[in-house]
């Protein structure tokens, strides 16, 4: 019999009889008229890396949508739905020239933005051609990537800019990379099996440093982080920032700032070098539907040093080299992602104080949910060329080592 407080029964804790819980689709649904669907419409979305766009055709799906990526022979990118609006057949198997793609079965040949150019089959190549167009989203290239914006085009706003990746110098470069987690090549996992909330909630975690990086199994990242922080979580005009302030045993006092930007950007201080003063990159998580994301890094990088994007170790091995039996015994990101489901049920999460950053983020998604849905521009949208530079507060920060 369970205790009683208040003629009220007290649970027990068993596991029998629970009810179901279930995911909070508001912002775990991310397909076409959806509202986080048309939050994240309203925002450009890297699909690719501009190395990966070719003459070869290839299918990119992001918030829940199967699309055809190209770059003509003029060299300027396409993103087309991938049905051709002839007779339906995909456009994967379309041959590309110098003015689009042209469908394999009867040749229809459409230019970047979808217009019909030429209907071989048609009388003078397509009497009333001008008037088909073969759906597409607005492509713009920036930082090594290519962004799409899958958006009412009358509420297109400017490709945003980012300070930290501005003004390289002579030696510096921007590195490109599409990939979910691990090494590049053949041990990456280019598209992870769970929501992107997993991951955009993750950045504005900085307890999960402590524990998960740092003292469940090991250091795997920069070993000063099985300090605990003492945590401030504070809201910018572009989302939230957390300070993570530690005492060097040197005497320093060490803040670590980490961004979320509006509505699943994060730019993250780098974790293996924290004498790396300002962070280095910006980084998209990216849903591929709602079970299904992958992330977008552009980073600022001196030339010749080694890619970043080539994997941490773990007692020697990469990532997607570790067994079944590895990855349990030194989880990491992943494995805690991974293992809250394809999409967590929020309904039995009991989220703490520790989980400010997060309350404040699904807040600000909440809030301009309702925005887009009454007509409104959401923050960080921005149609004036002149506001399109983004400050971006991330980095790892010293104060001089304090008197005896």
């Amino acid at each position: 019999m369970a205790e009683a407080t208040q003629g009220r029964p007290v649970s027990d804790g068993s596991a029998y009889g629970r009810s179901q819980q279930h995911p909070d689709w508001e912002l775990a649904s991310v397909g076409p008229g959806t509202p986080c669907g048309e939050l994240l419409r309203r925002y450009w979305q890297p699909v690719a890396t501009s190395l990966s766009v070719t003459d070869r055709p290839r299918y990119v799906r992001v918030l829940g949508e199967a699309l055809i990526i190209f770059r003509d022979k003029k060299g300027r990118p396409g993103l087309l739905y991938p049905r051709c609006m002839h007779r339906g057949t995909t456009l994967f198997y379309g041959k590309v020239s110098e003015e689009g793609i042209a469908c394999c079965y009867h040749g229809w040949l459409f230019d970047v933005e979808g217009r019909c150019l030429r209907q071989p089959c048609e009388p003078d190549g397509g009497r009333n051609r001008e008037v088909a167009r073969q759906p597409w989203y607005p492509v713009e290239e920036c930082y090594g990537l290519v962004f799409a914006y899958l958006g009412p085009l009358d509420r297109k706003p400017v490709l945003p800019r980012y300070d930290i990746l501005e003004e390289l110098g002579r030696d510096e470069e921007i590195r490109a990379y599409v990939g979910a987690f691990g090494a590049t090549g053949d041990n990456s996992l280019p598209v992870a099996p769970y929501s992107w909330l997993h991951m955009n909630d993750n950045v504005m975690d900085p307890y999960h440093v402590y524990v998960l990086h740092s003292t469940f199994t090991g250091v795997q990242f920069a070993p000063q982080f099985a300090l605990m922080p003492e945590v401030d979580f504070f809201a910018t005009d572009e989302g939230v920032c957390y300070s993570a302030k530690r005492k060097l045993d040197d005497g320093r006092a060490y803040d670590r700032i980490s961004s979320w930007i509006m509505p699943n950007i994060m730019s993250v201080p780098n974790p293996i070098d924290i004498n790396q003063v300002r962070s280095n990159m910006i980084t998209w998580s990216l849903p591929v539907d709602d079970s299904h994301f992958t992330m977008a890094t552009a980073a600022r990088m001196a030339k010749g040093t080694p890619d970043m994007f080539g994997g941490i170790r773990l007692n020697g091995k990469l990532w997607g080299e570790m067994t079944e039996a590895e990855h349990q015994a030194t989880p990491g990101d992943y494995e805690a992602q991974a293992g809250q489901g394809p999409i967590s049920l929020h309904s039995e999460e009991h989220l703490a104080s520790s989980d400010r950053g997060i309350i404040m983020q699904r807040r600000i998604l909440k809030q301009q949910i309702k925005v887009v849905a009454e007509g409104g521009d959401p923050i960080c949208v921005h149609f004036d060329p002149a506001r399109a530079l983004v400050k971006i507060r991330s980095g790892n920060f010293y104060n001089a080592p304090q008197a005896a």
